[in-house]
């Protein structure tokens, strides 16, 4: 897993709203309805913009000091953090009984999704 640290410039908008931007990641931009809200949507847009950096080969650029972000008068800036995990397929040999293997394709089920679905769930992953 890699770890990712940028700050993000909190707009507040006149409904409560705020929009949130990234002075790293020009074009990275979302909203959130209320300031909890906009935590989540910043951190979820983070996660989606690096992970698109990383899925097109493109250089994910080094984050800025905070205390170099600039602010307009009512706007804030904090530090957003995510995590990415590699999703590329690995290929491992596992050994299952015959009676199970026969029942599987008798189902039509795919051997590595189920084993990923129980592995996902044995470990709590998302």
């Amino acid at each position: 897993m890699a770890e990712y640290v940028y700050p993000a410039v909190f707009h507040p908008n006149d409904d409560g709203s705020f929009t949130i931007t990234y002075p790293d990641l020009p074009g990275c931009i979302s909203e959130g309805k209320s300031l909890g809200n906009a935590m989540y949507m910043a951190q979820s847009a983070l996660t989606q913009w690096i992970g698109y950096l990383a899925d097109k080969q493109q250089a994910i650029p080094p984050a800025s000091d905070l205390k170099v972000v600039e602010t307009a008068p009512d706007e804030f800036a904090s530090l957003i953090r995510t995590e990415t995990k590699d999703g590329r397929a690995v290929k491992r040999t596992v050994s299952i009984p015959k009676w199970m293997d026969d029942q599987v394709s008798e189902a039509g089920l795919s051997l590595s999704r189920v084993l990923q679905d129980a592995l996902k769930e044995r470990l709590n992953a998302v």
